[in-house]
């Protein structure tokens, strides 16, 4: 059976400067979900959007956009607007776990709202030839909504159903829920995508053995805390390359220098940074003293020092 390995949108992390640095440096995903395009009521999208998810901006990659909305008015518009730069998908998200988007019914918060998936569905599905695929957590309150809602989403000819196996409200404390995932397994007609907690070899190993008869692999917070791990499970090995530290420099020196050119100001630059830089550490032999350290540099100059200083360290040890 093939093994693909998909890149779980993340907001404000993997847009197409990521997207297309982190090919270039590791390799190993075949699929990019873009982060969700969010429409607030206006018919009109963002320039930040399409610059994410114009084709100039993705030559290398395979791209799937997304949209978050509980309102079929807005997911036609933004199906057409897809569709007109080229698109043949788009997936929708009812897997965001933050209170701001769960409190308007968008995100996870739409997920025990069956009866309105099947309107949005409904119309979508008689109204476009686009093709829809599913991005979800398991409910939001319990486990037990999306079992509620998969026989709705049986009745559309979606692509897959991408399953983060947790629930909203735990945003991404605890665990994941195996036994939640195996029922949702159970309980639909559709393809399921994996996604959750994959952050080394070895748990990608342990769940391939536990759920067999998944090919499609969601990784998220694993890709950005350790950008080695899809080409690593894809060699099935858990051997990094001798020269991760340069590699992993290189990768840092470019991302940063695309963001500085995007970006109005130092101020924008150093916070976009650490918050990469909270993942990034846990590559690193001390994460927290890593970590605080870029924390500390609060400018340009002291930023750059910070970084120099942390690689140097690295390679005594």
């Amino acid at each position: 059976m093939g093994l693909t390995l998909l890149s779980s949108p993340l907001q404000g992390f993997t847009d197409f400067r990521f997207r297309n640095t982190f090919n270039e440096f590791f390799g190993g995903i075949d699929t990019f979900y873009s982060p969700y395009i969010r429409l607030n009521g206006k018919l009109v999208v963002k320039p930040a959007y399409e610059r994410d998810i114009l084709q100039e901006n993705n030559t290398e990659l395979t791209v799937i956009p997304q949209i978050m909305t509980n309102d079929a008015d807005e997911f036609l518009f933004v199906a057409k607007y897809v569709q007109d730069l080229g698109y043949k998908e788009l997936n929708w998200n009812l897997g965001c776990p933050y209170p701001m988007v769960t409190k308007r019914g968008m995100g996870a918060g739409l997920i025990s709202e069956s009866e309105k998936i099947d309107a949005i569905l409904n119309r979508v599905h008689s109204e476009s030839d686009i093709l829809v695929s599913m991005k979800m957590r398991m409910g939001h309150e319990d486990s037990n909504e999306i079992l509620d809602t998969l026989p709705v989403l049986d009745k559309y000819p979606l692509k897959n159903i991408a399953i983060h196996a947790r629930i909203g409200k735990q945003l991404y404390k605890g665990g994941v829920d195996l036994e939640a995932f195996q029922k949702c397994l159970d309980n639909t007609k559709h393809k399921l995508y994996y996604n959750g907690d994959i952050t080394s070899v070895e748990i990608f190993r342990e769940m391939k053995e536990r759920f067999p008869s998944i090919d499609h692999w969601m990784i998220g917070r694993g890709l950005i805390s350790d950008p080695f791990l899809p080409s690593m499970i894809k060699n099935d090995t858990t051997e990094y390359p001798d020269n991760k530290l340069e590699l992993f420099s290189q990768f840092h020196d470019s991302l940063y220098q695309q963001y500085a050119e995007a970006l109005s100001g130092p101020k924008h630059l150093t916070l976009k940074m650490y918050h990469f830089w909270e993942y990034f550490a846990s590559t690193f032999n001390n994460p927290h003293k890593t970590l605080k350290k870029i924390k500390k540099a609060k400018s340009i100059y002291k930023y750059d020092a910070a970084v120099k200083e942390i690689f140097n360290r690295e390679k005594t040890i």
